[in-house]
């Protein structure tokens, strides 16, 4: 077995995403990221590879918004500064 749990908990899964577990788990509930309820309890539980896919899926989504709403600069505004690629 690799050093990566196959389960997530929602609160692992915030940490990856870098969000609240209160976000992560609006989005099971919405159904955008696939869970499932285990135990007497109701705890959830994000598979690694949904997790994955799931990222793959919003850059995607980002991707087709960007292309979609191109970022037009103010006219007569400075030009943004571009992060550092180093």
């Amino acid at each position: 077995m690799s050093g990566t749990p196959r389960f997530l908990t929602l609160a692992d899964v915030a940490e990856v995403l870098n969000t609240s577990s209160a976000q992560v788990y609006a989005l099971v509930r919405r159904g955008e990221l696939p869970a499932i309820k285990i135990g007497g309890r109701g705890q959830w539980r994000v598979e690694s590879s949904v997790l994955e896919k799931f990222i793959d899926d919003m850059y995607s989504q980002t991707k087709a918004f960007v292309a979609d709403h191109p970022f037009v600069e103010a006219e007569g505004a400075a030009p943004a500064a571009t992060p550092d690629a180093s």
